[in-house]
């Protein structure tokens, strides 16, 4: 190699060098040097998110791979990640105290969420969950009226429906026991077709799955679809202009879930343009209040057909399990079920609070294995935190916060207890790593105790409307049916928990397939 050519490598790397060790301390201070991982790539962003979390990379997986250690290395609930070749460093906390701070979503609140930790619910226009300030606050007023106990009746009630038809379509009405090899699919087809007919408005039924006209997949298969890959469309996007079957796939599948919900849209503004009087509850779909209540906004608070379309597409995201490996729990809350309902009758939206084991083995399922993992907020100036001080220590710390740094909720870590939370962290909770829907019994039904839907003023729109959903179908599953794991040859209950009980990391967190027995019960 020439000399010079050698000269030049070598100061270009000598640059690099400098240039790393500069970004890396300018990190450090920019998190006050407190305690963490320091690391090449940050967690959430290119290449660090698309390689595996190993000791040397974080990767999306961190927080829940780390979930045991990750702050009890520190002997801290806050952590700061300080990249030392690419990516911007960030503070990490499982305190429910300092997520309050940053998440509230209030008027003068110094923390926003970034842009770009929505892009995947951006794919189709702002919405509910995007945005912030003065345009969240616009999005609250259109979507808030859609929301109401009128609904959630009409939720319950077709929970009872589609659990019927579930279960003579599926041919269990016949059969005193079922392997099924993935829970998840029927939840999700459940969950679809409540969203259905109760969202949008739609007669579909447990064969009659919602598709486009001249489409290539159903929207169930779309929205399945879109789910697992939307954050790689985010990141790589230009992955799915290769000729590949899978890449292809997702592209379909954003075509027509955008081709459904502008043709729902369309719809339903005819609908509500041409209508006279209230609609009465067979009309109460959420989509038609939705497009009523923006058809009555005028100029600056009035919702583009694009945001329009943003907010159905967060509307189509949840989840429900882990009650086949806790057979004792599980009996537990069908002794509830059978004192409050008994076999004669279905259950009613009446008997909603009444059925408080079911509530609470849903929230206990969502602590352990929450949708949202992440919460991410960015200072919009400088300014400061107070920091707890470690478990066992009395009092607070202010740390001051430069513009522009990220502080990163972990959802998985922090959780809400009867008093301050963290999920997987005991300075609050009892055994935080056990299955206790027990936990929850006597808490309010709109306590912060609980954030699986998020806190403060930006909680989740659509929590009742997913708890009403969860509750009457878990209700009507357990009393008919004993749902135990379905195992492979010669593998014990432990090991199947170990095999199924993991996550999955896409655009939400859920767990892998979860194969289960169901046996009738009487």
């Amino acid at each position: 190699m020439p000399y010079d050519t050698v000269s030049i490598v070598i100061t270009l790397t000598v640059l690099f060098v400098v240039s790393r060790v500069v970004k890396f301390y300018h990190g450090l201070k920019a998190v006050s040097f407190l305690p963490g991982f320091r690391v090449p790539f940050q967690p959430i962003g290119l290449p660090g998110a698309l390689l595996p979390t190993t000791w040397w990379n974080p990767g999306l997986l961190c927080t829940w791979k780390w979930r045991y250690w990750m702050y009890k290395k520190f002997e801290n609930e806050t952590v700061s990640i300080v990249p030392f070749i690419t990516g911007a460093p960030a503070l990490y906390t499982s305190n429910l105290d300092i997520a309050r701070q940053v998440i509230t979503g209030a008027h003068k609140c110094d923390f926003i969420k970034p842009e770009s930790a929505s892009k995947a619910l951006l794919t189709w226009g702002m919405n509910l969950s995007a945005a912030d300030g003065e345009v969240w606050r616009k999005h609250r007023r259109i979507m808030g009226p859609a929301f109401n106990n009128r609904l959630y009746h009409h939720v319950w009630n077709e929970t009872l429906k589609i659990y019927r038809e579930m279960m003579d379509c599926e041919g269990w009405s016949d059969n005193g026991w079922t392997h099924i090899p993935a829970i998840q699919k029927l939840t999700f087809k459940v969950a679809l077709l409540v969203l259905a007919r109760c969202a949008f408005g739609f007669s579909f039924d447990w064969k009659d799955v919602p598709r486009v006209p001249d489409a290539a997949m159903t929207v169930q298969e779309a929205i399945r679809n879109y789910s697992d890959t939307s954050s790689l469309l985010v990141l790589l996007p230009w992955l799915f202009e290769l000729p590949l079957k899978r890449f292809r796939e997702t592209v379909t599948a954003k075509e027509v879930l955008t081709s459904f919900m502008k043709k729902t849209i369309t719809e339903r503004r005819e609908t509500v343009r041409g209508r006279t009087g209230e609609l009465n509850q067979e009309t109460s779909d959420m989509f038609t209040l939705l497009v009523e209540a923006n058809e009555k906004e005028e100029g600056k608070f009035k919702l583009s057909d694009s945001e329009l379309i943003g907010n159905v597409f967060l509307i189509l995201f949840a989840g429900h399990g882990l009650l086949a490996y806790h057979q004792d729990i599980q009996q537990e809350i069908v002794d509830q079920i059978i004192t409050e309902i008994g076999y004669d009758r279905d259950p009613t939206f009446e008997d909603y609070d009444k059925l408080y084991k079911v509530l609470a083995c849903f929230y206990e399922a969502v602590r352990l294995f929450p949708s949202g993992y992440l919460m991410i907020r960015e200072a919009t100036e400088d300014t400061s935190l107070t920091i707890p001080n470690p478990p066992g220590q009395e009092g607070s710390t202010i740390m001051p916060i430069s513009k522009g740094l990220q502080v990163v909720v972990d959802v998985i870590g922090t959780r809400t207890s009867l008093i301050v939370i963290s999920e997987y962290n005991p300075r609050y909770f009892d055994e935080p790593h056990k299955f206790k829907p027990s936990r929850w019994y006597g808490v309010s039904n709109e306590s912060e105790a609980f954030s699986g839907f998020s806190i403060g003023p930006r909680a989740c729109i659509g929590r009742k409307f997913s708890l009403t959903e969860s509750v009457c179908f878990i209700a009507m599953l357990l009393r008919d049916w004993r749902i135990e794991p379905l195992l492979k040859p010669n593998e014990t209950k432990d090991a199947w928990a170990a095999r199924v009980l993991d996550a999955r990391m896409f655009l939400t967190m859920g767990v892998a397939s979860v194969p289960v027995k169901f046996s009738k019960r009487k």
